[in-house]
């Protein structure tokens, strides 16, 4: 081996030694649940929306056929899952979770959610970010995905996987409930019944095969459009990726005659309003918000394509 993979391997070593203590994955049980770290696994990505076979499964997870199949028979045992036929092929059988099982995971979920902030929480915010954009990096990098995202017009399945994004994203990082899912459900089907393709545009991003990030622009009015549904998944972040689907939005309502694009969030959300402002929107007001189970502080953001003269 060369010097440098030799270099390569002693870090990755040294780095998996020290992240599976800081994490815990050497104790008896994951997070001091009742399951190990593979069946957590399991239960989580069943809980990710969607059937899964247990073939999908275990080449998804990389487990042997064996071990997955104690875990699973422990999840029927325990009331956790449910099987049914699947559409694309009669002698395959989907697996669900039952009410217990997304119960199970939401309970899993939590402690996990308490087990990362206890690392977290002590760390200054600019040094959270650093991590978080670390993270992302290695990610990216180990599963081949150096490439810079690809910015593509939406096809058959993505409507459905940017609701399913956002709900679970905001869900994990700021505790928002079914009611955000519904809110993006009905903008993206407003979108889609009545949509002005001249005027009004989606954009996916998509890295190695991987949809990462989501912006929409949608009519307001003939001279104000609206910027909505800005998604960066965690691992695409600290490259810019934001800033791009911003950008492309604001030129698209540029070339298309609006006068002013015009934008709503939530003031916790500290690093997409960080965006808005770079890319020149303005903060015109603020109001209460509680449609999505916190008490929130909703914010209306405005850009103006024109300068202020040439409006008459």
């Amino acid at each position: 081996m060369s010097d440098n993979l030799d270099t390569a391997i002693a870090a990755m070593r040294r780095f998996n030694r020290f992240y599976t203590k800081a994490i815990g994955v050497l104790d008896d049980t994951y997070l001091h649940s009742d399951f190990s770290l593979a069946a957590g696994r399991v239960l989580y990505e069943l809980a990710q929306g969607g059937a899964k076979t247990t073939t999908r499964l275990r080449e998804e997870l990389r487990l042997d056929a064996g071990y997955l199949s104690r875990i699973l028979k422990d999840f029927e045992k325990r009331g956790f899952i449910r099987r049914s036929p699947a559409l694309e092929d009669a002698r395959a059988r989907n697996l669900e979770l039952t009410l217990a099982g997304r119960q199970a995971f939401a309970a899993l979920n939590q402690l996990s959610q308490n087990e990362a902030g206890a690392l977290l929480e002590p760390l200054a915010p600019s040094v959270r970010n650093d991590l978080a954009a670390a993270m992302g990096r290695i990610e990216a990098l180990l599963a081949g995905n150096g490439a810079a995202p690809v910015l593509r017009e939406p096809r058959i399945g993505d409507f459905g996987w940017v609701v399913q994004a956002h709900a679970a994203l905001y869900a994990q990082e700021y505790g928002w409930d079914e009611r955000f899912e519904a809110l993006v459900a009905e903008i993206v089907a407003a979108y889609i019944q009545k949509r002005d393709p001249a005027r009004e545009r989606c954009w996916i991003a998509e890295q190695a095969g991987r949809n990462v990030g989501s912006i929409f622009l949608v009519k307001e009015s003939e001279e104000v459009a609206k910027l909505r549904l800005l998604l960066v998944d965690p691992a695409a972040r600290g490259h810019g990726l934001g800033r791009r689907l911003i950008g492309e939005c604001v030129d698209f309502a540029r070339v298309s005659g609006y006068r002013r694009v015009t934008l709503w969030t939530q003031q916790n959300l500290t690093a997409a309003r960080h965006l808005y402002a770079q890319a020149g929107f303005t903060l015109s007001r603020s109001e209460p918000y509680r449609g999505i189970g916190r008490d929130l502080i909703s914010e209306y953001w405005d850009l103006d394509l024109v300068p202020p003269a040439a409006i008459n």
